[in-house]
């Protein structure tokens, strides 16, 4: 890897002023919390009520279909919109409370009981307001423009301290509560991006998938699936329609978007500068596992224009690394995040 060069032009870490999320010490879950107590959280998603909420001309999205089980909703939503084009417009959405073969980076395959978690596939066809396609660097943001549009609305709605973790989660307490997963679909005239999305909503301590993570319900909230998807997209729908009217300009501010989020005032924000607020990652010694089984060690130190995390190592070089090409990333010090 190769230092970025004064022409990469790396978001350097907020003044003190206003410093980067920085998680506290992993607590211990409650242990107190039973599946029964679950259970009244555990209704099935509300598909009627998000459509006549979110669709157009309500709000942005052409089309959202909920489906009471399924393998995958990125599979399926992929499948489908290289199947009929025509049908899947841009802003379509399968969302379920049950996905039996969910699959996230590395083919991770989890699964979780029914109406405890929430899957969403968004499909993104952008375009620039002129027509033309976005340009290519900007579909790398869309799945960190998802995370941040997560982490807006646990913290707004559900009450939730949230953070991003570079390159793919949400993090709350520490912990993973969700884990976002984004695919290209080669469509004509331009390629589509899916982004997937997985939230634990009632997840009891016993029923969590690793000791890593965490639920809604874990960190004290009663939000359920429903309430969390349609404030989860709202925001999605608010960030990428200024992103797009942007020309998919990270540094570009979006419209309607603060830098403190949705819900306030003040300047807008681009969409750099909105990830490098909610970012956990930043500022934090951490450890990546490359292909091949290499390893860089060093700080996190600033996002790169193409949503690469640039980390300093201890002779001062600079090394932007890909989401494509991170294995693992860690903390120096063991911690998940």
């Amino acid at each position: 890897m190769t230092n970025p060069g004064p022409d990469a032009g790396p978001l350097p870490v907020p003044p003190a002023s206003r410093p980067p999320i920085s998680p506290p010490p992993v607590p211990a879950l409650p242990a107190t919390v039973s599946p029964e107590a679950a259970a009244p959280l555990r209704v099935p998603l509300d598909g009627p009520a998000l459509r006549a909420r979110l669709l157009a001309p309500s709000g942005p999205y052409a089309r959202i279909e909920t489906v009471e089980a399924t393998g995958s909703t990125n599979e399926d939503l992929a499948r489908a919109a290289a199947a009929d084009p025509d049908a899947w417009p841009d802003l379509s959405v399968l969302a379920t409370d049950f996905q039996s073969a969910g699959r996230g980076r590395l083919d991770r395959v989890w699964q979780a009981p029914p109406c405890s978690s929430l899957a969403v596939s968004v499909l993104f066809r952008p375009g620039a307001p002129d027509g033309s396609a976005l340009p290519h660097t900007a579909y790398a943001w869309l799945s960190l423009l998802c995370a941040v549009a997560l982490a807006d609305t646990l913290r707004e709605e559900a009450g939730v301290e949230a953070a991003v973790k570079w390159p793919n989660d949400v993090l709350a307490g520490g912990r993973k509560i969700s884990g976002i997963l984004a695919r290209l679909v080669p469509l004509d005239p331009a390629p589509a991006v899916v982004v997937g999305t997985g939230v634990n909503i009632s997840l009891t301590a016993d029923e969590l998938p690793a000791p890593t993570a965490t639920s809604l319900l874990l960190e004290g909230s009663r939000h359920g699936t429903t309430e969390v998807l349609a404030g989860f997209l709202r925001r999605v729908g608010r960030y990428y329609t200024a992103f797009v009217a942007a020309g998919g300009d990270p540094e570009v501010p979006l419209e309607g978007v603060f830098q403190s989020g949705m819900a306030h005032g003040g300047a807008p924000a681009g969409l750099r500068a909105l990830v490098a607020a909610r970012m956990a990652t930043l500022g934090a010694r951490v450890r990546a596992e490359l292909p091949g089984g290499r390893f860089l060690e060093g700080t996190a130190t600033a996002l790169a224009p193409d949503g690469a995390l640039v980390v300093r190592d201890d002779a001062g070089g600079l090394h932007p690394v890909l989401a494509g090409d991170v294995v693992h990333l860690r903390r120096a010090d063991g911690r998940y995040a």
